[in-house]
């Protein structure tokens, strides 16, 4: 299984600022794998996945994607956790965050 989670546009990780774009999380069957892509380049993508890493307990990854661009990879059904902890930090708000799959 892979689980997308796409936030519109971010480098710089700053409290208060906000992506603009919807949140979508899929789901793939292959590995258990949790993605977050699109998030704003405001903010830094390296530490946005310390603090989920730290705050999930789970391994996890930033990797380059030709389309899609920077990717957080995580391991594990994350999706909830991703879409709480981006609403918590005000990266996204909850209405942009759209949840798909089973």
């Amino acid at each position: 299984m892979v689980f997308l989670l796409e936030v519109d546009n971010s480098t710089e990780f700053v409290p208060g600022v906000r992506s603009k774009g919807a949140v979508h999380v899929r789901v793939q069957q292959r590995k258990c794998l949790t993605t977050a892509q699109g998030i704003s380049e405001n903010f830094s993508y390296n530490k946005i996945l310390k603090d989920l890493k730290k705050e999930l307990c789970c391994n996890g990854n930033v990797v380059e994607d030709l389309e899609l661009g920077q990717v957080i990879q995580l391991q594990g059904d994350q999706r909830k956790n991703v879409a709480h902890f981006l609403t918590q930090r005000g990266i996204v708000k909850k209405e942009q965050i759209k949840l798909h799959g089973f």
